[in-house]
């Protein structure tokens, strides 16, 4: 019994290496190193960006298709791709609801989201540019400079650009890939399923979906 219990001591005793903070690190970086967009199949472009932010317990933000509503959000912030989707809104849809206009950058994500597309905001914005009118949005190929001059619409175009990022706006267009203006009907609109009418935009998608869309 004596030599049972000297037995349990020095094994209680026994003191596991521990892991340093580097190692850890190293570890977690390495982790996700290993995960890219093809191994996590159906993954979308937004669950990708959070799938390494640490979960948080505040409460679901409450979004309210308004300028009042986008005047009371802090400055909106952010990398490369944060910045193309704030241009592409200020271009685009600046003179559209707020509604509007989160449903053309949801658009623009929808395509991130799809293999149809290159898998980055900028990548989808920027395809075709350098190519008078070849381009996906007019605004990149149509031979002028890109100039923000009203600042005010900036600060809120750039704020639907981090909330839709973000992922707190709803689904407004049913999965979306494509839009146009009331004023055009381009001939590929015959052949996608239509899904929403916000403002002067038409909102399209393919005839049918995957995990990928």
């Amino acid at each position: 019994m004596l030599r049972y219990i000297l037995a349990v001591a020095t094994m209680a005793a026994t003191v596991l290496p521990s892991v340093s903070f580097a190692e850890r690190e190293a570890t977690d970086t390495a982790k996700r190193e290993l995960v890219t967009r093809t191994e996590v199949p159906g993954q979308t472009f937004r669950d990708y960006l959070n799938l390494f932010k640490p979960k948080k317990t505040l409460e679901p933000v409450k979004i309210s298709y308004s300028k009042d509503w986008l005047d009371q959000q802090p400055a909106a912030t952010g990398d490369e791709n944060f910045k193309c989707l704030a241009e592409a809104l200020y271009f685009e849809a600046r003179g559209e609801s707020v509604r509007g206009q989160f449903a053309v950058a949801e658009v623009i994500l929808n395509r991130v989201d799809s293999t149809r597309f290159p898998d980055s905001l900028c990548g989808v914005i920027k395809q075709g540019t350098g190519k008078k009118y070849q381009c996906q949005f007019t605004y990149t190929c149509d031979g002028h400079k890109e100039v923000i001059h009203e600042k005010k619409a900036y600060e809120r175009v750039s704020k639907v650009a981090r909330a839709a990022i973000d992922g707190i706006a709803k689904e407004l267009t049913e999965g979306a890939t494509h839009y146009h203006t009331t004023a055009v009907r381009p001939s590929w609109s015959r052949v996608y399923k239509e899904t929403a009418r916000i403002g002067v935009h038409v909102f399209y998608r393919h005839n049918y979906r995957t995990a990928s869309n």
